[in-house]
């Protein structure tokens, strides 16, 4: 009996991220589900999260999350940002009725790749410094050594790349070298992305390094899961207006609305924050 193929569902979903770190977490939802309609909404009044306190952050995202939800009334949201996810991910959940998916830190899957034992989890500040982060390394990677570095700079080079400006490898290899240092840096196998901005920038990074590393984030998985919540739930029709990125703050110049809308956002909105 031939298999039936299964039809891509549709509906509508947020994306909202502090800037432009999850668009690529866009480029694999429509790569998995291109019927899908798509809504942004970059922070970037408060960028950049990662610097920004836990309490800061638990005072602004739930109640701007639940306004969002009422402005774009998507079927589901997606926190593509892994310091807001770590960070107030159950906060927005109880405020929020539409299903809100977090990004963590691909942890796991490097344990389950690494030979050396040895993995680098690259992200900001705000993300390796929680406890959330060591409660994943624990459960899913306690035989392994796992070394941290945050970087808020790689948040504002990914802005920047997208924005049109030129980069340097050497400043990437200036910003990376303290990952990479020692015995446990020179093991380093696997560097887990744990910034969706960070994989904007994943042919300078992988530039700026000399040893072989598997470069791993969790875009794929959070597409997957996307289809997994919208094939569970009744969705709404899917509007027949284009796509929109809401950007919040000052920044929407003329290279960065054509980022935007190289992602498939062919309106582009700048919001007073």
């Amino acid at each position: 009996m031939a298999e039936v193929p299964q039809i891509n569902p549709q509906g509508r979903v947020l994306v909202f991220d502090s800037g432009v770190g999850g668009l690529s977490v866009v480029g694999e939802i429509r790569k998995r589900l291109p019927n899908l309609c798509l809504d942004y909404v970059a922070d970037d009044a408060f960028r950049p999260y990662g610097e920004k306190s836990a309490d800061a952050l638990m005072a602004r995202l739930p109640g701007l999350l639940a306004s969002l939800d009422i402005m774009t009334k998507p079927d589901a949201i997606v926190i593509a940002c892994n310091t807001a996810s770590v960070t107030a991910l159950e906060a927005i959940r109880e405020v929020v009725e539409t299903p809100v998916i977090g990004v963590v830190p691909a942890i796991k899957p490097a344990s389950e790749l690494s030979k050396t034992r040895t993995i680098g989890v690259l992200g900001t500040p705000g993300t390796v410094r929680r406890k959330y982060v060591d409660s994943l390394i624990t459960q899913f990677a306690g035989d392994c050594q796992v070394v941290l570095q945050g970087s808020v700079n790689l948040v504002e080079w990914a802005e920047g790349k997208l924005a049109g400006e030129s980069l340097s490898i050497e400043y990437f290899q200036r910003e990376l070298a303290p990952l990479f240092e020692g015995r446990r840096g020179a093991d380093i196998d696997v560097v887990v992305l744990a910034c969706t901005h960070f994989p904007l920038l994943a042919h300078e990074l992988k530039q700026s390094v000399r040893q072989s590393i598997h470069w791993i984030d969790s875009g794929a998985a959070i597409a997957k899961r996307v289809e997994v919540v919208l094939r569970q739930i009744d969705k709404h029709p899917c509007e027949t207006r284009e796509d929109i990125a809401f950007l919040m703050g000052p920044n929407a110049g003329a290279a960065r609305v054509k980022a935007f809308q190289s992602f498939g956002f062919k309106r582009v909105i700048g919001l007073l924050p």
